[in-house]
């Protein structure tokens, strides 16, 4: 485990980045500190883990692949303390262990080698979403059997509690302003994620069948070729 922090003002967010290949590790520091983040490092499963409870970052940066255990054992165990956004860093493309980890509590997803550039703008716009809820009015929405506590952030489905992370919350929260209108992959990416990206348009499916499975296969309805609509019942 190990620690560096970068002059970005008492103000500054700070993000821990956790990657056992300690040049890729350092590389995203280097480059999140010149966009004024504070940056922690850990390069395995148990030292990420203890990192996050001792810093208590505002995102997290994390690679799937670790020493001790893998990074999806570390997000179900930072999520399980606390909610904070988490950006996994993969060389897997299945689809299923990309799903995987966004069941356990991630928001988004890198594939690698990736892009410091593509890497620094999904931070921000993560780090954007988590204002913009914060900053949110404490209003419910309820369409037919679902019922939606902004305030709370909580979720029911037919009186039934549903456990999200705060991206499905958001993706879901997001459909239910408009229930039956159908929203297209790339102004939910712009509008969730505030990122526009046509790669990305698989994040916005990943997360779609993830809250199909936890509130039921048809709440949400996929129009082939544009996007998706909640259904009220």
């Amino acid at each position: 485990m190990e620690q560096n922090g970068a002059g970005g003002g008492h103000l500054a967010r700070r993000i821990l980045v956790v990657d056992d290949e300690v040049t890729i590790a350092e590389s995203v520091a280097a480059r999140l500190r010149a966009e004024g983040f504070t940056v922690d490092l850990a390069h395995d499963g148990p030292g990420a883990v203890a990192m996050a409870a001792a810093v208590q970052p505002d995102l997290v940066v994390l690679d799937v692949m670790l020493p001790g255990f893998d990074g999806l054992e570390v997000c179900r165990r930072i999520q399980a303390e606390r909610s904070v956004p988490v950006l996994m860093l993969t060389a897997r493309t299945d689809e299923t262990d990309q799903l995987i980890g966004l069941g356990v509590g991630a928001d988004d997803y890198l594939t690698k080698p990736f892009s410091l550039r593509v890497l620094t703008a999904r931070v921000h716009a993560l780090l954007r979403r988590v204002d913009r809820a914060a900053d949110r009015d404490g209003v419910s929405i309820v369409v037919g059997d679902l019922r939606i506590d902004l305030d709370q952030r909580r979720v029911w489905r037919a009186d039934v509690e549903a456990q999200l992370t705060p991206l499905e919350f958001d993706l879901l929260t997001r459909l239910a302003r408009r229930p039956r209108a159908v929203l297209a992959r790339e102004r939910l990416l712009e509008e969730v994620w505030d990122w526009a990206d046509a790669a990305g348009t698989r994040v916005v499916d990943s997360h779609v069948k993830a809250l199909r499975r936890k509130l039921g296969s048809d709440l949400i309805r996929t129009v082939h070729g544009v996007g998706y609509a909640l259904e009220a019942r």
